[in-house]
């Protein structure tokens, strides 16, 4: 016997280490990944399906979400006819209505007449035809008041929770689509429910899962603040530079009037299969985005005829061939709280009325300018009174403007001035990651510029690291 475990135990050392170890994905070959996909199917469907308004009533009856005839193999089917490589379905709404079996609230689809897991159907029915699952899941939650100024410590723990569930129990995630939060109109800040926080958590239970945040788009094009992938809505007014972009993304459009299904749909034209791979599929693949088009079902659970039809001409105009363009390397997610908004600050003389506290008001559409007379601009903000650790400094400059050319940055530690950094650098947004320091406030002197320069954002990050 011993003669034996000592053969099994050799044979075991004997293998390759990359069949023991697998070795993760970087993020930057996920990234890549997701852009080959090139093409896939958003799907708003939830309790909003079964009223007139895309945000539903928070205190509508479960009861009415009874579809009668709902397959998801249909939806799978023309996701596949259309040569589409994902769908995305929209797990919990901003009303709060779960349509998977939760166990953190009765206010589900198990409480409804269908009573059956529609996220179960879904990715079973998606990977039958060899597609690819992502999950949408709305952070502002009004059945629920996960609200603006309402919301509490049980109200994160609930959020986590719903995310475990849907990361454990339904095999391998792609990307979880996030939305509500950090937009005008949720409201709800990163620092409210902590950005940093679920995005840890995701990528614990799932290291290869992407982290989407729909309402990234507020932030500047040139880099990826609270996302993995940058959002662009187009309903929204949000669109991509088709000459410009460098950051993998993605585009999003109803192929109806809008995202939940309606009375008319069936008798209303769609968006034609010509606009839909001509202005989007193939201009957006080129740049380095994943187009995603939405289909709403119907309250019978099926996509309406005339879109189904429309997707299945896009198939023959379009065929998802090879890989996309190698995307460019970029600068990993801002992820963290800044730890500059909102905190005093202080700067040489500004241009008229745009002084020095609109470098840190968390508002990327305006900002601090520095008077053109002055010589040696410079700008500075004070953390705390007492040190606190961080490790990045972010700069954006306003607007399309490059003027800042060469800086110095620098920390207060201890009533003394160190240096972090000293050089030039003409990005728009300079990003400049370092090992973790303490200190009371940060400053920049702008040594060399092109013109009067303006600060949009100054983020000063301490940043969670491997």
């Amino acid at each position: 016997m011993k003669k034996n475990l000592f053969i099994i135990i050799a044979a075991a050392c004997a293998l390759p280490l990359c069949a023991a170890v697998a070795q993760p994905k970087s993020l930057h070959r996920l990234q890549q990944e997701f852009v080959n996909l090139r093409f896939g199917m958003f799907i708003h469907y939830n309790i909003p399906t079964y009223m007139p308004d895309d945000w539903a009533d928070p205190d509508a009856s479960p009861d009415i979400f009874n579809p009668a005839h709902l397959d998801c193999s249909q939806w799978a089917k023309t996701a596949k006819a259309a040569n589409m490589s994902y769908g995305c379905l929209t797990t919990k709404h901003h009303s709060g209505f779960c349509i998977w079996d939760t166990k953190t609230t009765g206010y589900s689809v198990m409480s409804s007449p269908y009573k059956k897991d529609v996220v179960r159907e879904f990715v079973n029915a998606f990977r039958a035809e060899g597609l690819k699952v992502m999950l949408y899941f709305s952070i502002l939650d009004t059945h629920h008041k996960l609200r603006p100024h309402q919301i509490t410590p049980q109200h994160v723990e609930m959020v986590k929770a719903q995310l475990r569930e849907l990361l454990t129990g339904y095999g391998e995630i792609t990307a979880l689509i996030i939305d509500g939060w950090d937009a005008p109109w949720s409201r709800i800040s990163y620092d409210d429910v902590p950005f940093e926080d679920i995005y840890r958590l995701v990528k614990s239970i799932q290291p290869a899962c992407l982290v989407m945040d729909l309402n990234a788009a507020k932030y500047p094009a040139e880099a990826l603040f609270y996302t993995d992938i940058k959002s662009y809505e187009q309903g929204a007014g949000q669109n991509i530079s088709k000459e410009g972009n460098q950051l993998p993304a993605l585009s999003c459009l109803p192929v109806n009037a809008n995202w939940f299904w309606k009375n008319h749909f069936p008798k209303s034209p769609v968006k034609s299969p010509e606009e839909l791979v001509n202005n989007n599929i193939i201009p957006f693949n080129k740049v380095f985005c994943n187009f995603i088009l939405n289909v709403a079902p119907n309250r019978d659970g099926l996509i309406d005829d005339n879109a189904v039809e429309t997707l299945r001409q896009v198939g023959k105009l379009w065929k998802r061939e090879g890989a996309a363009p190698e995307l460019p390397p970029c600068e990993a997610p801002i992820i963290s709280p800044n730890m500059a908004k909102l905190k005093p600050c202080a700067s040489s003389w500004s241009n008229d009325m745009w002084i020095m506290d609109f470098a840190n008001n968390d508002n990327f559409e305006d900002a601090w300018q520095s008077n053109p007379t002055v010589k040696e601009p410079w700008y500075e903000v004070a953390l705390d009174k007492n040190e606190q650790a961080f490790n990045m400094v972010v700069v954006t400059e306003s607007g399309s403007d490059r003027r800042i050319r060469r800086y110095r940055l620098e920390y207060c530690e201890n009533g003394l001035w160190k240096p972090l950094y000293e050089g030039a650098n003409a990005e728009k947004i300079k990003i400049h990651r370092f090992n973790r320091v303490w200190g009371s406030k940060v400053r920049m002197a702008i040594l060399q510029t092109s013109g009067a320069p303006a600060i949009a954002e100054f983020g000063v990050y301490n940043e969670r690291r491997e």
